[in-house]
């Protein structure tokens, strides 16, 4: 028999895609999730393929140093009985010196990026030909995969869904933003590979590393670290909280991923200025979701950073509401990290599902600053000793807080303040633009048995005792919604629940604020010191803060702070109340022109008023939209925007992507920042 041939081949990198679901990738290389057979064609030039006189095998490898023994590499002939444990190949059909081999690794296989060789032998005579590279992916449609998620619609929106919305506001206004994960984007997973070839664990060793990215735990651990650039590792992004953003883009401006990756891929693996927490969740959303593991973003609204791991946050306040002695431990308005859906056979059964994912900077964990995956059932249980970080998310959402009230004479007073820590954790509903709310996947309800007994085991004895003055009691409402520009009222209502009169001094104070907890300039203020309550009587107290004493100090994230402190005469006892008003924005408003329909131009026309008293200077549009634009789109408008002006402009676009999609609009200025606005839009596919 002549020798065998290989002429040429096909790795049907189209059919392939979109049996594997990565079609969206582009199909310039070959894209397949693990456990799952693709196929390939060779074509054979002077005579066909002959079962039982020619010999065909593969080869596959991955990583700098491939070696079998670490999984890394495999080497398999063609056979009629595939084995599901390893590597196998299966001839489907053969049309004259056609011939169709399907291909399959095994479901615990190492993702990454593979080279793949043929070997053909007749008789003792053999050659060898490289006939491509390709990537394997988690696979989450795979029963036995460690990622694997039943239901469809979940798979969908955790895996394959390239938009979304994170919470960020406050507890009592919580706002939708739109993002562009854009995990498919051109360009987006050789990032995303490159990214686990920069990280330190792989330079140190890198067989070691390749042969672990198994396990969608490490692969976690890893991108958890390399999301942030805090350890010199050449992290993405850098972090930045004080409202200096001059020198980088205020975190509060990006409205995707792909921008973010691209450009720390551009300048040389360099960190991209500046992020804050929903950017580093978001990010690491878009890497594990391209890698092929199912996640989401999630907001804890109320959420404390415990630097010392006691559980309890201590606050201290002066007579007049001001923070003094300022204590390591905060409490953000809204904290955002990953979950990733995930079996944990390196615990004891129970574990698997949400784990927990934190790439925000914030404390070491095994020397390093990552967070997690910590499984959401520990952090309920309060399996504190459970691999990875529980005790620090646990404290996220279950810290006590205690108020104290430093006197003149420099002596602390407890105040009495309810439970605040870890409100309406907030991620969006599959298949819809709706909040679900999951608190109740973090903690058992406040104040039940259950939630005493993890306590317990979580080595609290008792949980500070959450006292609800019989007497007074105190809280700050909001009169309408506090619009930028505007004047807005707030009122202490404060009920006297006792059969005594009592007289009271009530301090109202107003601050600007960050989200992260940091506190800036009063912008308003009243002293009341003769309050008198009639048994069983209700006060309103009003304060008004004015436009114009907030808009210098006003922060990018638009916080408020309101204090209340009620002091009773004759007890001496101080109750408080907290609330964080959240400035909206104005709304960006969207139409859409013309008939979407794939491949055929469309008209955005986008639009916001000026609601200030001052004009808008250097006013940017930004646009992006998986499938719909090509990139970032920038629109600068060349005029100011006088005050209740429309800034406007026309996008010209052409969807290439059926199905809906989300057009999203960012829009910055010199006074007002981060205002975001979305549309969604049903490409019909071109008749």
């Amino acid at each position: 028999f002549a020798d065998l041939v290989l002429e040429t081949w096909d790795l049907q990198c189209d059919r392939n895609g979109r049996e594997h679901r990565t079609a969206d990738m582009g199909c310039q290389q070959l894209v397949v999730r693990r456990g799952q057979p693709f196929t390939i064609t060779l074509h054979f030039s002077g005579r066909p393929y002959e079962e039982g006189v020619d010999k065909l095998a593969f080869n596959v490898e991955t990583g700098p140093c491939p070696i079998e023994t670490s999984g890394t590499r495999s080497h398999f002939a063609v056979t009629d009985f595939p084995d599901e444990s390893s590597w196998s190949a299966v001839v489907q059909q053969q049309d004259g010196s056609s011939l169709s081999v399907s291909l399959c690794s095994p479901p615990s296989a190492c993702i990454g990026r593979y080279s793949l060789t043929l070997e053909t032998s007749t008789g003792y005579q053999g050659t060898s030909c490289h006939i491509g590279d390709f990537v394997l992916l988690f696979n989450a449609w795979h029963p036995v995969d460690t990622v694997f998620l039943k239901d469809e619609n979940e798979r969908y929106e955790y895996v394959l869904s390239q938009q979304g919305l994170i919470y960020q506001g406050s507890r009592d206004y919580i706002t939708p933003t739109p993002w562009n994960f854009g995990q498919f984007e051109d360009d987006i997973l050789s990032i995303c590979l490159k990214l686990l070839d920069t990280n330190p664990k792989f330079l140190r060793d890198q067989n070691r590393d390749c042969s672990r990215r198994n396990n969608p735990v490490y692969i976690g651990r890893v991108v958890s670290a390399m999301v942030n650039c805090n350890d010199e590792d050449r992290g993405v992004l850098a972090g930045r909280w004080d409202d200096h953003y001059e020198d980088g883009m205020s975190p509060m401006a990006w409205i995707g991923s792909v921008d973010i990756l691209k450009r720390w891929k551009k300048f040389g693996c360099q960190p991209v200025k500046y992020g804050q927490c929903w950017v580093f969740a978001a990010v690491a959303c878009t890497v594990m979701r391209c890698l092929g593991v199912p996640s989401r973003v999630v907001t804890n609204y109320y959420s404390a950073h415990d630097t010392n791991g006691n559980l309890v946050i201590d606050r201290y306040l002066s007579e007049t509401g001001e923070e003094v002695q300022r204590s390591k431990d905060m409490i953000w308005n809204f904290h955002c990290w990953v979950e990733s859906w995930m079996a944990r056979p390196d615990l004891a059964p129970g574990y698997d599902g949400w784990q927990a994912l934190d790439p925000t900077p914030q404390e070491k964990s095994e020397g390093v600053f990552c967070c997690g995956p910590a499984p959401v059932r520990a952090i309920k249980e309060g399996d504190l000793q459970l691999k990875y970080d529980i005790p620090f998310i646990f404290a996220e959402v279950n810290a006590d807080v205690v108020y104290w009230v430093v006197q003149r004479d420099g002596s602390q007073k407890k105040s009495i303040h309810s439970s605040v820590v870890g409100k309406n954790i907030s991620t969006k509903s599959v298949g819809r633009d709706s909040r679900e709310d999951i608190t109740h996947t973090y903690k058992y309800p406040e104040g039940s048995e259950k939630e005493r007994e993890v306590f317990a085991k979580a080595e609290r004895k008792t949980r500070s005792l959450r006292e609800e003055d019989e007497g007074l009691h105190l809280k700050i409402k909001l009169s309408d919604g506090a619009n930028n520009g505007c004047d807005f009222d707030v009122f202490a209502v404060i009920n006297n629940n006792t059969e005594m009169e009592r007289v009271c001094r009530l301090m109202l104070c107003a601050r600007t604020a960050s989200y992260n907890g940091t506190i800036g300039p009063q912008c308003g203020m009243k002293d009341l010191l003769n309050v008198t309550l009639a048994p069983q009587e209700e006060k309103r107290v009003p304060l008004r803060v004015l436009y114009k004493e907030y808009r210098e100090n006003l922060t990018h994230d638009n916080f408020i702070k309101v204090v209340a402190l009620l002091t009773e005469y004759q007890t001496g006892d101080i109750v408080l109340a907290v609330r964080d008003v959240y400035i909206q924005n104005p709304e960006i408003k969207i139409r859409i022109l013309g008939e979407p329909m794939q491949n055929r131009k469309l008209v955005a026309e986008i639009s916001l008023v000026n609601p200030l008293a001052v004009p808008l200077n250097n006013c940017i549009f930004m646009v992006e939209g998986t499938g719909l634009t090509h990139g970032q789109q920038i629109k600068e408008l060349e005029e100011p925007v006088e005050p209740q002006a429309e800034a406007k402009f026309r996008l010209d676009f052409m969807p290439s992507q059926v199905g809906l999609r989300k057009l999203l609009v960012d829009f910055e200025s010199d006074k007002l920042m981060g205002v975001k606005g979305y549309r969604n839009v049903i490409i019909a596919p071109q008749p």
